[in-house]
Parts: structure tokens; C-alpha cells; sequence
């Protein structure tokens, strides 16, 4: 993922149908956490109370109401991401770190088995329609296909770049931010080949990407500049450029209010609305805190939660401020 574990990432809405304007959302409560170490990711568990939330070493399972804890999976070293199978109750974490990904019972959450894949697994998706979880392999610079049914490597595809998220349009193909790039990369999952390579315009180091059924668009989080790129997902045409926050790492889509989110490091959640496919409207800025970067989205509840931690007020010898122990946390937003 980005520059450093206290970062992260994406979760893409589902379709719905009227829309409705995205405004009053506000901070609704705080899950106090702890511990100590990075994170990256987190993930709603489909059809559940569960939310999963990447800390370092572990995965911190909650209940997504009340922040109760329920559940560690250990041993997840470096991780980034999680993502579900619902047919096999099934759950997959990348971890960074060990070049794996943690298999896991999403009714126990116990570890039932290890994928290795490729360097620096980091964003993971799963793709109901070609029925394989999704790994972007940042080191490495390739996306690995997994079949959940055996738990084996499938396919790997070189994307030319580092793969920094991956969505899918439920058809066969998946669309990858390639960071270093700056463009988005099309696969098609059924021959695992690259087809199209698209530039972002204007974007600049593209993280957090969603996708829109509907409308066939991309929205691609660019942090360097500061944008928002949305794509036509069929021909990679820029359709517009919005302003967002700083330092975004998150984009989600929630389909019901036709709205888009991107979770900036600077301390905003930038909000902006589909007007149609082709007109977007930024239509506020919320204050989050410095730091929360990535985020999920409650697509049913429209809550939407951010991970972040306190920070020292000095900068330390890597440049960084230092977390301070004992204060990850998990922001919920809603209206």
C-alpha cells in the first residue's frame, strides 16, 4: 500500500437504486481499540455484524455496531487487507510481510490455511463472478488469482507497475490502480491477460479505487494531486477530475445515495455526489482526523468507518510522528 501500515484502503458499494443527497454526516462514536503497531485495511464482513480491521501483526475482529470486541486472528505479519467468500464462509488477510495470505473460518475465525503468493501482497478483493480472490502484489508487481476451493494459485498477471487496488465490475473484469504509473490497467479474469492500459489524465499516484455498476465508472483516489479521476470502465476515457483532500488512500462508492467518498490523510473525508455518469459535484468536506486515511462503507447503515491512531506532536527519526500506544482506534460516521 502507501508509505508506511498506519494507512489504508477501500471498500467498494454495492448497486442500489434512488439517490440521495449526502449531507448532515457527522461522527457518530469512537471504537477505542488499543494495541499497538501499523494498519492498512478493513473490511465489513457481507451479511453480519463483523467488522475486520488490519492492525499490524493482527486482525482485530468487532462488532460493527458497538466496537465490542469478538474476536484476533494472529499471526498475520505486515497486513494489509481481508476479504470474503460467502458461499465457503470463508475469509483471506495479505500479509505484507510474510508474502501470504491467512486462511480463515469466518463463523470461528480460526486460521484453517496459508496461500503463498507473491512480494508484498497488499490490496485483495474477491471476485464473485470468475468465483477467485484477488491479490495485488505491490513488490512483486503482479496480481495473483486464487481458487478458494483449494486454496491454490491460479494465475498470476504482470501489471507493469505496482498494483495498488483492484475492484471488479462483476463481469470478468478487473480493473487495477498502478500507483507508480499513474493509469489504470484492465484484466480480463477469464484469459488472466492485460487488455487495456489507461492514463489518469492528471492524476497523480493513484490509491483507493471504487466502481460504479450503473454507470460503468471508475473512481480513482489520486494522493499526489489531490484529485479524484472518475473513468469510463469502457475505454478508459477521463470523464472528469474533482478536488479532494490530501494524502487520500480510501475511495468507497455507496450506490444508494449515488455518492463518493474518499478518506484523506490531511483529516477530511471528502464527499462528492453522482449527478449522472458524465456530472459529479463536490458537495462537502468533513473533519475527520489526521492520519485517518483509508476507510469502509456500510452500504445498508451508510455508516462509514475510518482507522486511526493518536500521534506524537514531534516527528521521530524516520521524518514520521510516532503513534502512541494504546490509542488505535476506528472513527464511525453516518448521518
Amino acid at each position: 500500500m502507501l508509505r508506511s501500515l498506519y494507512i489504508i484502503t477501500l471498500v467498494i458499494g454495492v448497486n442500489s437504486c434512488s439517490a440521495q443527497p449526502a449531507t448532515g454526516i457527522k461522527l457518530l462514536t469512537t471504537f477505542h481499540i488499543g494495541g499497538s503497531g501499523g494498519w492498512d485495511y478493513l473490511s465489513l464482513q457481507p451479511n453480519s455484524n463483523k467488522l475486520y480491521v488490519s492492525h499490524g501483526t493482527q486482525v482485530n475482529v468487532v462488532e460493527s455496531s458497538t466496537g465490542t470486541p469478538l474476536a484476533v486472528i494472529p499471526n498475520t505479519t505486515g497486513v494489509h487487507g481481508i476479504a470474503f467468500v460467502p458461499a465457503l464462509k470463508k475469509g483471506y488477510t495479505s500479509n505484507g510481510r510474510l508474502n501470504t495470505l491467512t486462511v480463515f473460518d469466518w463463523q470461528t475465525n480460526a486460521v484453517t490455511g496459508e496461500v503463498k503468493v507473491g512480494e508484498n501482497p497488499d490490496a485483495i478483493i474477491y471476485d464473485e463472478f470468475i468465483k477467485q480472490v484477488v491479490v495485488c502484489d505491490g513488490r512483486s508487481h503482479e496480481v495473483t488469482f486464487v481458487d478458494p476451493a483449494t486454496d491454490k494459485v491460479v494465475a498470476t498477471v504482470a501489471v507493469g507497475g505496482k498494483p495498488e487496488e483492484a475492484v471488479s465490475n462483476g463481469a470478468g473484469m478487473i480493473y487495477v490502480n498502478i500507483e507508480d504509473k499513474n493509469e489504470i490497467v484492465a484484466i480480463d479474469a477469464r484469459s488472466f491477460k492485460v487488455t487495456a492500459r489507461w492514463p489518469l489524465g492528471s492524476g497523480e499516484a493513484p490509491t483507493g479505487l471504487a466502481f460504479d455498476k450503473t454507470t460503468n465508472r471508475l473512481f480513482s483516489g489520486c494522493s499526489d494531486n489531490k484529485t479524484l479521476v472518475v473513468m469510463d470502465a469502457a475505454n478508459g476515457k477521463v470523464v472528469a477530475s474533482l478536488p479532494i483532500g490530501a494524502d487520500c488512500d480510501g475511495v468507497a462508492f455507496d450506490a444508494g445515495r449515488n455518492t463518493i467518498f474518499t478518506s484523506n490523510g490531511d483529516g477530511t473525508l471528502t464527499v462528492i455526489k453522482e449527478n449522472s455518469k458524465d456530472s459529479f459535484s463536490k458537495v462537502t468536506t468533513v473533519t475527520t482526523k489526521k492520519g485517518a486515511r483509508t476507510l469502509a462503507i456500510d452500504t445498508a447503515s451508510h455508516k462509514i468507518y475510518l482507522p486511526v491512531a493518536d500521534f506524537e506532536a514531534a516527528a521521530g527519526a524516520n521524518g514520521r510522528p510516532a503513534i502512541i500506544p494504546n490509542t488505535f482506534q476506528v472513527l464511525v460516521f453516518g448521518y
